[in-house]
Order: structure tokens, then sequence, then C-alpha cells
């Protein structure tokens, strides 16, 4: 049995792309279907189904998956230990990312990261909607959502604390809730399908239901409708902390913060065998958010001090 086939159908697995594992390892299309044609024939069974679109391994395939990503394992662990082999990362980089964080704190680092990396390459799709990983062919995704799929595994890279905010203009048109139970009767704009928020309280967790007559798919789309007058909204800091500071976003309830486990999590396909080009990325991220993001500048003192001030200079509604 040869390893190199062996290391191609372990990366097959998790990309469901002939041509994308074998490019990782630098083989062409054509020599990649023929080592996986090999290990096929010299194990007797079937590994994958191969349709025009992608391929996904058989029962035999999977059973055969987790020997092989030991067998790997061994053999790399092996290498490590006498200074043989290398691990630096390489190959395409498959990463599902929603569009506003990627857009506004994952592309300013990416240089950074690719020159630290120079034989990767990164291929980037930014989207709000959640992807399947697998189905897809990523190697991981940035996900500011709880994790509900038990076959990924997900690892924490920033704070993700969320506040409910409102225009000064809203605030004098339709007034300040002075209690959660208020906010249902205001207008609020909601991202897409989230609309159930839940606060703390001194009487216990309370759930409201916001209504609005505008939600968007995308973060930055909330946030500035919210700028625009348009109803409270709950937006992460990380989006809002400059209309914040400028004060065109005003926080409300700063007493009675949201209830939420939300964070930025890096998420991949569970194997014990994790690619160098995943690790790389999700050690620098890391690092990278460690050294004190922007976001987290505003803080929750910084807030309830806005909150007072503004409240002094009369935008407490009418």
């Amino acid at each position: 049995m040869n390893v190199e086939h062996v290391k191609l159908f372990v990366r097959l697995a998790v990309t469901h792309n002939i041509s994308s594992a074998g490019q990782e390892l630098g083989l062409s299309p054509a020599v990649a279907s023929s080592y996986i044609n090999k290990l096929e024939t010299g194990l007797g069974v079937r590994l994958v189904h191969r349709t025009t679109r992608k391929v996904s391994l058989t029962e035999e395939g999977l059973a055969f998956l987790p020997h092989a990503e030991n067998v790997i394992e061994s053999i790399d662990a092996a290498c490590a230990s006498v200074g043989v082999g290398s691990h630096t990362p390489s190959g395409v980089l498959r990463i599902s990312a929603p569009a506003s964080f990627g857009r506004l704190y994952l592309i300013p680092a990416i240089k950074a990261f690719m020159k630290a990396y120079p034989t990767l390459k990164v291929d980037f799709r930014m989207s709000d909607s959640i992807i399947d990983l697998v189905e897809g062919g990523f190697d991981l995704a940035i996900r500011n959502a709880e994790l509900k799929d038990s076959t990924l595994v997900a690892r924490k890279l920033a704070e993700d604390k969320r506040i409910l905010c409102a225009a000064p203009s809203y605030l004098e048109a339709h007034g300040v809730p002075s209690h959660p139970l208020e906010v249902a009767s205001h207008q609020f704009v909601n991202f897409s399908e989230f609309d159930n928020w839940i606060f703390a309280t001194p009487e216990g967790p309370i759930s409201v239901r916001a209504q609005g007559e505008f939600k968007a798919d995308n973060g930055e789309a909330v946030r500035d409708a919210c700028v625009q007058g348009l109803g409270l909204a709950v937006s992460s800091i990380w989006c809002c902390h400059k209309e914040l500071k400028r004060g065109e976003l005003v926080p409300i309830l700063a007493e009675y913060p949201l209830i939420t486990d939300s964070a930025i999590w890096a998420v991949y396909p569970s194997s014990r065998l994790l690619a160098p080009k995943v690790r790389a990325f999700i050690d620098f991220f890391i690092d990278y958010f460690g050294r004190t993001p922007d976001w987290n500048d505003y803080s929750t003192t910084e807030i309830k001090e806005k909150m007072n001030l503004e409240s002094r200079k009369g935008v407490t509604g009418k």
C-alpha cells in the first residue's frame, strides 16, 4: 500500500473533490485519480462514489478512513521525531466566513497571514448563510453562532459581545425603553430570522420577541438601517463600535445585558488529522485577535457612560 495514495484519500474525504485534494499534494487531476484507482485496486474494494460534481465515501471508504488517518498521523509523527519531512502549510485553504466580519476583520489580516505562509493559497467565500463545510468542500468556516453540528470541531478565536442600540433620532421620536418588556412595543431591525432576544434582569431572564417592518441578512445592513432610525437593533460590538463612538448609535438597556453564547469560532470537520494549513490559520488568528481587537476598546463601562451622557443630553424620548 502506497502512503501517498492513502494521504490523498484522507484529503479527499475532506474536500470531496479529487482535483482539489490532488492540488493540495501537488498532483494533477489525472494522477490524483490514478492514485485513488490504485488504492482501491490494492484493497479490492470501492472507496468512493464518483459523480461529475463531487465524490463521496462508500461504506467501505467510511470504514477505512479512521485507519487511514491513523496511518498518516503515525508516519508524520515518526518523521517529525527524527527531523524528517516538512509540515509547512501548502495548497489551497478554502474558508467560509460571515460577509461583514470577514470583510472588516479577516481580509485586513490576510496579507500578514499569507506573508507568513507563502506556499499557501487562500480561497474565501463570504456569506452570512450557514454553509455545509463537507458539502461545499471547505477546510474551515468562521462562525459566530452556536455550534449545532456535532460532527464539527470548534476553536474560539475571539469574543462577540452584543448590545441593544438605536439612533438618537429614533429615540427622540419614540422614546427610550427602560425595561426589556418595553422593547416589544418598539420597531425593531432584525437580522434574518433572529427575532427573539433574552435579557438578564434581577427578576431572571426575560425573553422578548422583537417586531419590525425591516430585516436584512447582513450585519452591516442591520447596523446601517439602525443608524438611519428604522428601529432598535441588536448588533455585535465589532460591527457597531465606530458608530457608537461617533454618536450615530446609542446603547440601550445597558443594565440589562443580552444573554448569548455568541463568540467568533473557527469550525472544521472532525478529524484527528488536522491539515497543517488549517492549524496555521487557527493559530495565526487566535494570536491576532488576542492582541486586543479595536472593538474591545469599547468596553461595557464606556457603554454605560455613553448611555448616561445621552440621557443627560435629553435623548429620553417624548
